[in-house]
């Protein structure tokens, strides 16, 4: 079980079910959604995911043609994204969870489009783009 909340803690979430490999993604989506150097996020079954939000505040952004990024519209902490067109695999902002994940990034992605501010000091695998499917296979993504 793993347990997350936004930076205001309105929107609060459990986890109940086994998370996915996760990765660094430096594309220049997952750095704007994050605000940082990279993304970190790790699939998640949608069934899995019991969210408390008693203020409403969770709201959806199509940030790109099928790529929905979930927010706490009061504190702008994002918590989740998917894919429409399998969106029964969340993409969990790794930032956000509050307990302790067990597990360390497999890679780093995306780095030809990393900000050319950002030093990878780090002896993980890297890609270019996507990672090797026998390094990573990040769920709920569009890694083909």
């Amino acid at each position: 079980m793993h347990k997350g909340s936004c930076l205001c803690g309105s929107i609060q979430y459990e986890i109940d079910g086994e998370l996915s490999d996760f990765g660094y993604c430096h594309c220049a989506s997952c750095r704007k959604a994050s605000g940082s150097a990279y993304g970190a996020n790790i699939g998640a079954a949608r069934t899995d995911l019991m969210l408390t939000d008693p203020n409403d505040y969770l709201k959806e952004f199509e940030s790109s043609p099928g790529k929905v990024r979930a927010f706490c519209s009061n504190c702008g902490s994002p918590i989740f994204a998917y894919l429409r067109l399998s969106a029964e695999i969340l993409r969990i902002r790794l930032g956000t969870i509050d307990t302790p994940l067990g597990k360390n990034a497999k890679a780093h992605t995306f780095v030809s489009d990393k900000a050319d501010w950002d030093e990878i000091d780090s002896m993980l695998p890297q890609f270019k783009e996507w990672a090797d499917k026998a390094v990573l296979i990040q769920l709920g993504s569009n890694q083909t």
